[in-house]
């Protein structure tokens, strides 16, 4: 069943670079990007170049050790997931408790990675970047990694005896991952001007959420949402409306009709 997950997560991996590559090109070529990035001036190729080193650090580390755990614990049948038929509102129940409870052990251990002496033994390489891109998603130390990323595995371990996940859940659960890791750093805002305005969207982060996290370190901490950051006190005020500066620069200048 690991083997079936591993290949299976690595044909997803293969079709998610190739997405991101051509997303590249075509943002690149069509100016899609240029103005919805958050800090404009913020890129540099130092920074860059040093978040690259660290994820190739990171990834042989904390990520072979994880592959090598789960491999584990599934081996052992101590991770167990369910491969039986499933009802799409089972599927949805499973994935919406896994986003919540990351959601909340993320935004804690979060804060607490913000304290001393944990911040400058952990969580402070992640923060050499103060306007994040793609490569600082996994520029972190391997034991933030292993904070961060252990989380779905014992996740899968507890729920193995309550009730097994589906494996049509983990579909959702794996990209996610992935796919919201990448979206936060990407440095750029792809969400519409009313997403922090309706009471469904605006529990959700955006890119610009966390982008300020990044820029202003003691604000904006929550991985999925926006909900614990709202409860404490620690979103930015001043986020929903620099969202909104973001979203101008998408609007085409006005036009001055010529004189008649």
């Amino acid at each position: 069943m690991f083997e079936n997950m591993l290949a299976g997560e690595k044909s997803l991996q293969i079709w998610m670079a190739a997405f991101v590559v051509a997303g590249l090109i075509a943002g690149i070529a069509t100016g899609f990007f240029k103005a919805r990035k958050i800090q404009p001036n913020g890129f540099k190729w130092k920074t860059f170049r040093n978040e690259g080193i660290f994820t190739v650090i990171n990834i042989a580390t904390a990520g072979t050790f994880l592959g090598w755990s789960t491999g584990w614990l599934t081996t052992n049948n101590l991770l167990v997931l369910q491969k039986t038929q499933v009802s799409w509102w089972v599927v949805a129940l499973e994935f919406a408790l896994y986003f919540f409870l990351f959601d909340t052990w993320f935004y804690w251990l979060h804060r607490w990675m913000h304290k001393e002496p944990v911040y400058s033994w952990v969580h402070k390489l992640h923060h050499r970047s103060t306007s994040p891109n793609l490569l600082t998603t996994a520029s972190v130390n391997p034991l933030e990694s292993l904070v961060n990323g252990g989380f779905v595995p014992l996740f899968l371990t507890v729920m193995t005896l309550i009730s097994p996940i589906h494996e049509q859940s983990m579909a959702l659960i794996g990209p996610t991952n992935v796919i919201m890791g990448l979206y936060v750093h990407s440095g750029y805002e792809f969400f519409p001007r009313w997403w922090n305005k309706t009471w469904l969207t605006k529990w959700f982060i955006t890119s610009t959420f966390h982008d300020q996290h990044h820029k202003y370190f003691t604000i904006n901490f929550g991985g999925y949402t926006t909900i614990w950051d709202r409860l404490c006190g620690t979103m930015r005020p001043k986020f929903e409306s620099d969202y909104l500066k973001i979203k101008d620069r998408t609007r085409p200048e006005p036009t001055m009709e010529p004189a008649e």
